[in-house]
């Protein structure tokens, strides 16, 4: 471990090997990072961090502070970061509450500066959340999904795998899988054509999600039609069965479907 002598480090802190911790950085009791991380100047890493390894975490982050909730009563609950993620500058990152114990950001991740990501989110692998996102409680985000900057989500959100929703968006609803997202009120703009191409998705595949989200948001068929529709039409397969059950978790649990392309 390479160590600044004016950072401060708790002697129970779990540090791995050739961990880099910058100037002014304070590190509790109760944290365990992973091999090769670097840690920047100036950082705050509170009991509850569990980070892992390669991560870079950047000047000002806050990173397991206790979460903006009221009914949080000090209950024992962890932040956890996946390998090889980027915590650009004064991005912060509450820890779970009773409700999960955990706060998730998965591997691969670039959180941009000054992100806020409350209690309780979960976070796929490979996700970029652009400069100001700023995630409320309990918010789902699938993988490789792009959060343009300035964006707020309202909390108990989902936003699908493989999503781009446009900078400066309110996310009051789901935002399903594959698709583009954006125009105010915010509302499906075509599926993710180039983002489904960068991660080899084959033509067939790219075509076969397009004809099922003309079922569903353009056949003015109601949602509930729609998906009864596209099980009984569309062949099964790996996008069709996210689809699927992405649009009936939402609408038992979820906060109702972002809407279609207006006429």
């Amino acid at each position: 471990m390479q160590n600044n002598s004016l950072s401060f480090i708790h002697p129970d802190a779990k540090i791995g090997r050739n961990v880099t911790i910058g100037p002014f950085t304070t590190i509790y009791n109760n944290v365990e990072i992973g091999d090769d991380t670097i840690i920047g100047p100036n950082v705050t890493i509170y009991s509850g961090a569990r980070i892992g390894q390669n991560c870079q975490i950047h000047t000002g982050a806050v990173i397991s502070s206790v979460p903006q909730d009221l009914k949080f009563e000090g209950e024992d609950t962890v932040a956890v970061i996946g390998d090889h993620t980027v915590i650009r500058e004064f991005v912060t990152v509450n820890r779970g509450t009773q409700a999960s114990k955990q706060t998730l950001v998965g591997s691969h991740c670039l959180l941009m500066a000054y992100v806020h990501v409350a209690h309780d989110c979960i976070i796929g692998d490979r996700v970029i959340l652009v400069n100001a996102v700023q995630l409320a409680g309990h918010i789902t985000v699938g993988d490789h999904a792009v959060i343009g900057g300035a964006s707020a989500v309202h909390q108990f959100v989902s936003i699908g795998a493989h999503v781009m929703v446009a900078g400066g968006s309110m996310i009051l609803k789901d935002v399903p899988p594959y698709i583009m997202a954006a125009r105010k009120p915010l509302r499906y703009d075509g599926i993710n054509r180039r983002g489904l191409r960068r991660r080899s998705f084959s033509n067939e595949e790219i075509y076969r999600i397009q004809d099922i989200y003309r079922i569903i948001f353009q056949s003015g068929l109601n949602y509930s039609q729609a998906i009864a529709e596209v099980e009984k039409s569309i062949p099964d397969s790996t996008e069709k069965e996210c689809i699927v059950s992405f649009f009936k978790k939402s609408s038992t649990t979820g906060r109702g479907i972002i809407k279609g392309i207006q006429k």
